[in-house]
């Protein structure tokens, strides 16, 4: 499975961007997708999940400003993020799980593929 995220920009403060994660592979509608970021000096860590049923999943720093949703015609996942603030800067990386025992998405260890990310810089 290939994986390429793509989106990402130089926006300000309060500013929208949509990153997307073209999945390759006939069986994307099988697989669960995240989304992780990692900014410079820190963890890498959780920002959205989304299960191959649709239900989805937000860490509590991007609850009610980010939307993770998928559209399977075109083996893709999306990570609509509003009210962007300078703490979203990071590099963005969208990752499949393409087994079949129901894993936690919040963790990186449930993912088996990984995109290249994408740079998403919030300026003040």
């Amino acid at each position: 499975v290939q994986l390429q995220a793509y989106g990402g920009g130089l926006v300000q403060a309060g500013g929208s961007l949509r990153l997307s994660c073209q999945a390759s592979g006939r069986t994307f509608r099988s697989y669960d997708m995240g989304w992780f970021r990692q900014a410079p000096g820190k963890e890498r860590e959780f920002v959205a999940a989304i299960r191959k049923n649709g239900l989805t999943y937000y860490s509590d720093s991007v609850k009610g400003r980010f939307t993770c949703s998928r559209d399977n015609a075109k083996n893709t996942v999306y990570l609509q993020m509003n009210s962007l603030k300078p703490e979203d800067t990071a590099f963005y990386y969208c990752a499949a799980d393409t087994g079949t025992i129901t894993s936690t998405l919040r963790y990186a260890r449930a993912y088996d593929y990984w995109g290249q990310g994408t740079q998403v810089t919030v300026s003040s």
